[in-house]
């Protein structure tokens, strides 16, 4: 009897992998991950979870518009949002994508940069999106917390 219940339980986790999969496309590794973490525990304490793989899920407010290669995902929080980088041409994030449900799962990074990298990095977020830039903006050393992204599910 309790094997029997334990090969429901697996039956029946499986099938809604398989749904929740169906539910959108897939980008890069199917998702495997059970527990989802909120992206404001990440932001608030983002030393528990560096280096770590997590699931998280949000709307997408932003994509690369050059190569496609991150997401912007909202937080649970307003006003917040965390940056999915995947490596580029490994998976290709669509524009349609903004503006649609994302669940993503990945590794949690924390990039510690000086004024001068925040400078170069801002710049070229600036050249991809088409925007100008002023180095002056810059106030000194910045860290950076986002996820390198191995897959997503974006919903339709």
């Amino acid at each position: 009897m309790k094997m029997m219940m334990t090969v429901m339980s697996l039956f029946v986790l499986l099938a809604w992998h398989d749904a929740a999969q169906a539910a959108g496309k897939t980008y890069g590794k199917p998702l495997q991950l059970q527990e989802q973490t909120k992206i404001s525990a990440i932001l608030d304490h983002p030393e528990t979870f560096v280096g770590k793989p997590v699931r998280v899920s949000g709307t997408v407010v932003e994509v690369c518009s050059t190569r496609g290669c991150w997401i912007d995902l909202a937080s649970d929080r307003p006003y917040e949002k965390i940056q999915v980088k995947v490596n580029d041409g490994e998976i290709v994030f669509p524009m349609s994508a903004s503006g649609h449900r994302a669940t993503v799962e990945g590794t949690v990074e924390q990039l510690k940069m000086t004024k001068q990298e925040v400078i170069e990095y801002k710049k070229h977020q600036a050249e991809e999106k088409g925007e100008k830039f002023d180095p002056a903006t810059v106030r000194g050393d910045e860290t950076i917390v986002r996820l390198r992204g191995i897959g997503a599910v974006i919903e339709e």
